[in-house]
């Protein structure tokens, strides 16, 4: 006999595995229900191996249910990401984070005319790049992003309505869009296409139908060409901006709280430092004065957390002390 051994007694019914040998010539064993008791080596057998499969497993014991890949389906997960070739260049990628097959076509939408891209079909855990590079310096003219995606599965699936989604890169939110592009596993600026939340709605909108009435249109048609909508641009900031409120109000602060001229200050030095940053700018210094030292601390917090800014330190010492911050930016 050894442990492990199948056994059944010869005075009952109850049949099981030896799990240990006992003093007094017994042995231990582990019965059908999970109870161990011990017994005289005299009034047990060991089974056979042909009699094993009659035997009734161990408690504990029990088949698990296989779990297969295709089980799992992964819904969400449908990407665009602008990857960083240079300092300068951005390509773009189309990311399928998701277990579905995507027919896929991608254009670039400028007023009513549409640059198609690339279309195919896009299986699920992968990406594909598109033929366009894009560089920081003209982020003003980068078009509208049309993408349109229907969902393929094989097998029977719940109906899901195609996907037609709109990107219109802005400044910035652009910066705080970085993160790592799924599989991909690299940097980059990241829009998520069929999130359901739609936390970002300024930058992927959904495509809605429109109506079209006979006297607009008849208006639009007539109206003179030079009649155009000013493109949206962002003005180049000076390369030294005053926070101070006597700059910031030049015709006096009237009756705002301390308060309320924190947060213009606060406001003002992160617009132009977005500004700064969509316009290319290498450098910016902004003066904030000494005082109490709330805004200067408050500034160094907000720049020790922007992906963008390479480093910061105090400038014009001789002129003004501790009261300007010059910002280094990538």
């Amino acid at each position: 006999m050894n442990i492990g051994d199948k056994i059944r007694m010869l005075r009952a019914k109850e049949q099981g595995v030896i799990t240990r040998f006992l003093a007094g010539n017994q042995v231990e064993i582990e019965i059908e229900d999970g109870f161990r008791i011990p017994v005289m080596r005299s009034e047990i057998v060991v089974v056979s191996p042909m009699e094993t499969e009659r035997l009734v497993k161990p408690a504990g014991i029990t088949p698990q249910k296989q779990v297969t890949a295709s089980n799992i389906v992964s819904n969400n997960g449908v990407y665009l990401a602008f990857v960083a070739q240079n300092d300068r260049e951005f390509a773009l990628h189309l990311v399928n984070n998701t277990d579905w097959d995507l027919p896929f076509a991608v254009a670039e939408e400028r007023g009513s005319m549409v640059n198609g891209l690339h279309n195919g079909i896009l299986r699920g855990k992968t990406q594909v790049k598109l033929n366009e590079m894009y560089s920081f310096s003209t982020f003003d003219d980068w078009p509208t992003f049309l993408v349109q995606v229907i969902w393929s599965r094989a097998g029977r699936n719940a109906f899901r309505p195609p996907l037609v989604k709109r990107v219109k890169c802005r400044a910035q939110t652009f910066h705080t869009s970085k993160s790592t592009v799924p599989v991909l596993n690299q940097s980059g600026h990241l829009y998520q296409l069929d999130d359901e939340k739609e936390t970002a709605p300024q930058n992927v909108q959904t495509a809605r139908p429109v109506t079209v009435k006979p006297e607009q249109l008849k208006a639009e048609m007539l109206k003179p060409k030079g009649e155009t909508a000013a493109p949206v641009s962002f003005e180049r900031p000076s390369a030294v901006v005053d926070l101070h409120v006597e700059a910031l109000l030049p015709k006096g602060q009237g009756n705002r709280s301390n308060a309320e001229l924190l947060e213009l200050q606060l406001t003002t030095f992160e617009k132009l430092l977005e500004d700064a940053i969509a316009t290319g700018m290498n450098e910016i210094t902004f003066i904030h004065g000494v005082g109490s030292g709330t805004l200067r601390t408050e500034i160094h917090r907000r720049l020790g957390r922007h992906p963008h800014v390479r480093f910061f330190e105090d400038a014009q010492k001789q002129k003004f002390g501790y009261g300007a911050t010059k910002v280094a930016i990538k």
